[in-house]
């Protein structure tokens, strides 16, 4: 099917003007720039949200992966419930309830609370982000175009990830965690007001039945696993293993009906073409990376280095204009030396980002981080780019929804990962490296031991030589576990290109 047959619930205006469809995808990146912005600026608040709210460790790895897992769960049937009943429609209901749920969560007065906020903002968000990728896919019908187009909102993807400590930065500056969540409103009434008039409403025009039971099986299959990927590190290993085995049940009963369905919601046989399914192996391990080094980067150079928020954000704001520009450039890079190269260059780079952090960390841990943090912004912003239009090129326009469901699931199940697994592993050996030294108190030293955030804000309330000594051992506790972490994801990263290197050489 070709996207003539979408006509009659689109706009012919806007595919034969060329401003119209770029005005269209500009008003497509405001929510693609809030939620990645949103996504790695609250990690940059977490020194602020562990001295207001005082959540334990478990909860501070909450409060950050909620809203992916919950976004991930959802986002297959999200993006299939929008080809259904259309996608814009979908965008415009994800961005109002995004907005007011995210205002509210501004108002959060415990730990628990912006939990329970975070896992609503995964709802709408779910709503928003295969909408913008599958209508994009509808919007730009020249290859050419729509490969730029991709590559604008994948470089607004991970180029917003990056800006998010900035703006999140200058935020903390001046105003505390809770100003993070009340950027939603004034990036969404635009949308609302333009996403109307610019965006053509767009749908699967012969979709099948709603399937309740597929619903049901997808959403527990893709929040079991990623639940039982981030409780690996807490040791409570029967929570680990029955969410495992459910996940997978649930997942194997998902196949099962889709390939025996006339008209399934998601069409798995996609998954038997090793292109589709290798690009979207090598977007998760992209973002997985980003958000990792992330997620420490943003403690170490406010917690261990002393830099301000605004200070901070201004050291990691090169890494952004990297991002952005390699994400454009891979698109000319593809031309002259192959997709699958350039990809595999940005998993290399990756990896390059992570061991230069993991070798020289120990001696130079700020300009080990700072210049890992360069390659890998390179990286991630080559790669990201070039797997998401391999994947949403493989699939006919009346399928663009459930593909970029897919796409964005492995982004978010990425993004848990990358908070997930290297933060678990950040913990342990921060827990296992920390001395609490003589004078601390037994409330003190949990305090200390839950979160490096902890143990510093416990440090500034003990006295001479007390505090000192803890600081130091946390520093350096933290420290050796991001070591740890960089090593780790210097090893995932070289994998995963050897694994593109394989998959999509043709």
């Amino acid at each position: 099917m070709s996207i003539t047959d979408l006509r009659p619930t689109t706009p012919a205006s806007l595919h034969g003007s060329a401003k119209r469809r770029w005005a269209a995808l500009a008003v497509l990146m405001l929510p693609v720039l809030l939620v990645s912005i949103d996504n790695t600026a609250l990690s940059f608040a977490v020194p602020s949200m562990s001295r207001d709210l005082a959540p334990s460790a478990n909860e501070l790895l909450w409060i950050i992966d909620v809203y992916p897992l919950v976004l991930a769960a959802l986002l297959v049937t999200a993006g299939s419930v929008g080809d259904r009943f259309g996608r814009r429609r979908m965008l415009l209901v994800g961005g109002a309830g995004f907005a007011v749920v995210s205002a509210a969560a501004a108002f959060a007065p415990s730990a628990g609370w912006l939990i329970a906020g975070r896992a609503g903002l995964g709802l709408f968000g779910a709503m928003l982000m295969p909408a913008t990728l599958s209508l994009i896919r509808n919007i730009f019908t020249d290859a050419t175009e729509r490969r730029t187009a991709i590559a604008v909102w994948a470089a607004g993807f991970s180029g917003g990830a990056a800006l998010g400590p900035l703006v999140g930065g200058w935020l903390l500056e001046n105003y505390d965690w809770s100003a993070i969540f009340w950027m939603a409103v004034p990036v969404m009434v635009p949308l609302l007001m333009l996403g109307p008039i610019l965006l053509p409403e767009s749908k699967d025009p012969h979709p099948g039945p709603v399937d309740p039971i597929a619903i049901a099986m997808v959403t527990v299959a893709l929040g079991s696993l990623v639940l039982a990927v981030k409780e690996a590190g807490s040791g409570l290993w029967s929570v680990t293993l029955t969410c495992a085995v459910l996940g997978v049940a649930a997942g194997v009963g998902f196949v099962r009906r889709m390939l025996v369905s006339p008209a399934p919601m998601l069409d798995v046989r996609l998954f038997r073409n090793r292109i589709f399914s290798g690009a979207l192996a090598m977007n998760l391990v992209s973002v997985f990376s980003l958000v990792g080094f992330i997620f420490f980067m943003s403690q170490h150079l406010q917690l261990v280095a002393g830099r301000t928020p605004v200070q901070a954000a201004v050291l990691m704001l090169p890494g952004l204009v990297l991002t952005v520009l390699f994400g454009l450039a891979a698109v000319v890079f593809a031309r002259r030396w192959g997709t699958a190269r350039v990809i595999v260059a940005g998993l290399l780079l990756n990896a390059a980002g992570y061991l230069v952090v993991a070798a020289l960390g120990s001696s130079g841990a700020l300009a080990a981080i700072l210049a890992g943090y360069l390659l890998l912004s390179i990286g991630v912003g080559m790669a990201e780019t070039l797997s998401n239009d391999m994947a949403l090129s493989a699939v006919p326009p009346e399928k663009a929804g459930a593909a970029a469901a897919v796409s964005e699931t492995a982004y978010e199940v990425g993004a848990v990962l990358g908070t997930a697994v290297l933060g678990t592993l950040l913990g342990v050996a921060y827990r296992s490296g920390l001395e609490i030294p003589a004078g601390v108190t037994d409330a003190q030293a949990d305090r200390a031991s839950a979160s490096l955030g902890g143990a510093v804000e416990v440090s500034e309330h003990l006295a001479g030589d007390t505090a000192r000594m803890l600081f130091d051992s946390a520093t350096h506790a933290f420290d050796h576990g991001v070591l740890l972490t960089a090593s780790v994801g210097a090893v995932l990263s070289l994998v995963a290109a050897l694994v593109a290197r394989r998959s999509l050489r043709d």
